[in-house]
């Protein structure tokens, strides 16, 4: 079965100009999930110093990813979204391929660099269907219309989705496309400089170029998870790229409580809107300290410039009034990461 499945696959390598080194490599990999470039060179014929060179033109092709860490990870991408856009004929290689196929634990590093195109798309629709109350997403127009359908979904799950488009001048018009099915609230901003980035939830990001989206061009996208560093994509989506772009569509209504928040921004806008009284409960870290904490009660006052530059608001707490602020606060008491809003104030 391995023969023929061998043999098969050469075929196929003629027309991806696979060497007998990429193939196999690329079926140890594929067998095992994920290897490092050693444990590749010992389970297979490649020699040590030609490992390297053959794991990134399989990765050029999309048949694995490499993970930059040290040592480096070789990690298998699933054959049918490799061989995905192969012609109709190439079906029952795909399948068993897929038989071989070791699913790996790809939630294991917290920051990882990827240098796939197909990978960083991947992640950002993972990213866009895992968020459950929070999404922050700036597209290309070209994947605004790839990723319509999570975005829908999104939406009618009742995840609050901001979405920025770019560069403007090629973003679809309000009249020729439903904005409001895919976004919560959307935003053009001009230039092609603008970076595609998805936050879900606060704690699930990537974050890439629109250079390293082009197929003929050799970047990077980061991929956090979970890591304490992807404050640094909210954040930047939020004081950067949100800021600096211009109103394009807007279903948004004041929040109805209970809801649940990752940002700052958005619980704010929501409770100065609302205007009534509200309960917060805060988790996140004493600003001094570094140390975690939970805040709970009546919210008894709000801080919002329309501009979007200043947020914050206070929690008359078990102990007194506890100001609250966002990622990296210095002037608040607390830094928040989730935020949740009841009705009421429920003394």
């Amino acid at each position: 079965m391995a023969d023929d499945l061998q043999r098969t696959l050469e075929r196929v390598g003629e027309r991806l100009t696979l060497g007998e080194y990429e193939i196999e490599a690329y079926l140890a990999v594929l067998e095992h999930g994920e290897l490092t470039a050693s444990e590749v060179a010992e389970a297979t014929g490649v020699p040590q110093p030609r490992v390297y060179d053959t794991a990134r033109s399989l990765a050029d092709r999309g048949l694995v990813e490499l993970r930059e860490s040290r040592p480096m990870k070789i990690v298998a991408v699933d054959p049918e979204e490799a061989f995905g856009d192969v012609e109709s004929s190439l079906v029952d290689l795909v399948a068993s391929l897929s038989a071989r196929y070791t699913a790996p634990a790809r939630d294991t590093e917290a920051v990882t660099l990827v240098k796939s195109r197909a990978t960083i798309l991947r992640h950002v629709r993972e990213v866009i269907e895992s968020a459950e109350y929070e999404l922050l997403v700036s597209l290309t127009p070209d994947l605004l219309r790839r990723f319509r359908e999570p975005l829908t979904e999104a939406v009618d799950r009742g995840t609050s989705v901001e979405l920025v488009v770019a560069p403007a001048e090629r973003a679809p018009a309000p009249e020729t496309f439903d904005y409001d099915a895919v976004s919560t609230t959307a935003r053009a901003r001009r230039g092609i400089t603008t970076p595609v980035v998805a936050v879900a939830d606060g704690t699930y990001s990537v974050y890439t170029t629109q250079d390293a989206l082009r197929e003929e061009l050799d970047r990077y996208g980061v991929i956090f998870d979970r890591s304490a560093l992807g404050f640094l994509v909210s954040g930047f989506f939020g004081t950067v790229i949100w800021t600096t772009a211009d109103p394009l569509a807007d279903a948004d209504e004041p929040g109805e409580f209970p809801r649940t928040y990752a940002t700052i921004r958005r619980a704010v806008k929501d409770l100065d809107a609302h205007g009534g009284e509200a309960r917060a409960r805060v988790e996140g870290r004493d600003v001094e300290t570094g140390t975690p904490t939970v805040v709970e009660g009546p919210v008894t006052s709000v801080r919002y410039d329309p501009n979007e530059e200043v947020a914050s608001f206070t929690v008359d707490g078990a102990d007194g009034p506890v100001t609250v602020g966002g990622r990296v606060a210095a002037l608040e008491d607390v830094e928040a990461h989730e935020i949740r809003v009841e009705p009421g104030r429920n003394d």
